[in-house]
């Protein structure tokens, strides 16, 4: 034990109890980062990133406060509140007529499990009146393996409502082509430590296009993520990635500059 663990811990404490009241004080807010066509870097759609502007110590790293609210389950709360905002940011664009077709959210393993989950869904898609295809899920790979008999009847539920689905971080955890196979799942996110060399990195080449290719075997598409230079986005066309996301093109936006960005790229 030294003193630098006792600050530690106490510090831990304030923030989680400091998240308990985020929502209600209005802290929290949705970032989004677009997604883009590889082939000609058109706008696809955008991923709902969560932000804390904490109201003493300012912007929280997401590093910092997401495995809080993952480890004490303020991910239901919490998660229930990105799901609404972020559906109900989406039928803003729609009335506005902006060109976002899809809006990708991360779901924990916590909500997926959660009994309510699928009805929660239903509820925000109906209350927004957004459609179903262009919400998309984002899972890891731990969630789908931990309770296959589960997973299958939440995933299959979700896809009859017309729910998209996508397979967040892949190649990180345990990648079994048995539940690829098995599972309505729409796309495949290469996770960006795989990009973050290309094209040099002769692995992380091979890697890539290997889940690529697979991918398009099982009839899914793929989406590259952590996508920072020109040489990474050629590399990624060139092996048919149909869709990127990254700092090359962007950081994620709040949702105003977001609604100024999408109208000044459609004008030109």
């Amino acid at each position: 034990f030294d003193e630098h663990m006792n600050k530690k811990a106490v510090e831990l404490l304030e923030m989680e109890n400091d998240l308990r009241y985020a929502i209600e004080r209005n802290e929290l807010e949705l970032y989004y980062q677009p997604q883009y066509a590889a082939a000609d870097c058109r706008m696809q759609g955008v991923e709902a990133l969560l932000r804390w502007h904490h109201g003493d110590k300012g912007m929280v790293a997401p590093g910092n406060f997401i495995p809080i609210i993952e480890d004490t389950g303020l991910i239901i709360p919490i998660g229930e509140w990105v799901l609404r905002q972020a559906c109900k940011d989406m039928a803003k664009w729609q009335k506005a007529g902006l060109a976002i077709d899809r809006i990708a959210i991360n779901v924990s393993a916590r909500q997926f499990k959660q009994p309510g989950f699928i009805n929660l869904v239903q509820e925000v898609i109906e209350e927004t009146a957004i459609d179903p295809n262009q919400l998309e899920l984002e899972l890891t790979e731990s969630i789908l393996i931990d309770d296959l008999e589960l997973t299958l009847e939440v995933l299959t539920r979700l896809r009859a409502m017309g729910v998209r689905m996508a397979i967040d971080d892949f190649g990180t955890g345990y990648s079994s082509l048995n539940y690829l196979k098995q599972f309505p799942v729409d796309t495949l996110k290469i996770d960006q430590s795989f990009i973050r060399n290309l094209p040099m990195n002769s692995d992380d080449a091979q890697i890539t296009r290997t889940i690529i290719s697979m991918a398009h075997n099982l009839g899914l598409g793929v989406i590259a993520e952590g996508v920072e230079t020109e040489e990474q986005l050629k590399f990624l066309q060139q092996t048919q990635c149909e869709e990127v996301q990254g700092f090359f093109f962007n950081k994620p936006l709040p949702a105003s500059r977001l609604i100024e960005y999408v109208k000044n790229k459609t004008s030109h």
